[in-house]
């Protein structure tokens, strides 16, 4: 009888469909030699290895082929840092998947005292491509602010402004932030705005008001992608089929002809309703809906 074909596939892959770690935390065990195939450390990017025949150890532990994929939607309170563990012994968001009986980690961050939308997956490749740069995928926000900012410091947000690279006093240097959606929702002496990123910098969205002279008291994140926060703080629920669907579709490279209509989509007025503090529950799985009343603003 013939030996069966060997599917060689690239360790990062191999691991993140394993459901330990995403891809890009794969491919830094492997630098680290904490990665083993058939006893030999391996420490290349590109090595490869059949899932069905090699023995493969991460930090000494056998992998058991690809995890179920599961897609968790959760409603991060502030106080909670988005990693498995932290060295300061603070709060992680894991307390709150635990239930789900496999592990998940965080696709990006909110930073400690933000709170909102986070999804949650062992799928590597769809946590990878979503948060690649080049994916742009959009992330809503309603984010109040201490004091009234004019609108010409808006209008810098707007198009793009330089903030500090990394986190504050870590001297890498400034970047330009990609352009913003800004819109009022609430008027006042410390107004709400809904901003809309497709980046994932460092605190971005304080640092980006502190560069026009304001102080960000709260940020809620209420939309990713395709999906909209529908859970109260501190609740998790899974996604459906259709969201899944979606989010995949948001990451896959448009043809041409494609790219080019989402341009004259985005270029035209959008109307969006956000619901503030109406009570009205989001429609799991519809993008176009009033916010829950998880929402309400204070």
């Amino acid at each position: 009888m013939s030996e069966p074909i060997s599917n060689p596939v690239r360790l990062q892959k191999i691991i993140a469909q394993a459901g330990i770690v995403s891809r890009r935390k794969a491919e830094e065990l492997i630098l680290d030699g904490r990665v083993q195939v058939n006893g030999q450390t391996v420490t290349e990017l590109g090595t490869k290895a059949d899932p069905e025949r090699d023995h493969i150890r991460v930090d000494g532990k056998l992998l058991h082929g690809a995890q179920q994929h599961r897609y968790l939607m959760l409603n991060k309170p502030k106080g909670y840092v988005t990693t498995a563990s932290d060295p300061e012994g603070r709060p992680t968001v894991m307390k709150f998947v635990e239930r789900a009986g496999v592990r998940v980690f965080p696709v990006g961050r909110l930073d400690y005292q933000s709170e909102g939308l986070l999804l949650m997956t062992n799928d590597g490749e769809l946590a990878n491509a979503l948060t690649r740069a080049a994916a742009k995928v959009e992330k809503v926000y309603l984010v109040k602010v201490s004091g009234k900012p004019s609108e010409a410091g808006l209008d810098q947000l707007r198009s793009g402004v330089m903030i500090e690279r990394g986190k504050p006093g870590s001297r890498e240097g400034r970047v330009m932030t990609a352009p913003a959606e800004i819109k009022l929702m609430r008027n006042g002496e410390n107004p709400w705005y809904e901003v809309t990123l497709v980046e994932g910098r460092n605190r971005e969205i304080r640092k980006m008001f502190e560069e026009i002279g304001h102080h960000v008291e709260k940020i809620r994140r209420v939309g990713y992608g395709p999906l909209v926060l529908d859970v109260t703080p501190g609740e998790v629920r899974e996604l459906s089929l259709d969201e899944v669907e979606a989010l995949r579709k948001a990451v896959r490279p448009k043809s041409g002809k494609a790219a080019k209509a989402k341009g004259a989509i985005a270029a035209a007025p959008k109307k969006r309703s956000r619901g503030f503090g109406d009570g009205r529950m989001a429609k799991k799985g519809t993008r176009h809906v009033s916010r829950p009343a998880s929402l309400k603003t204070k």
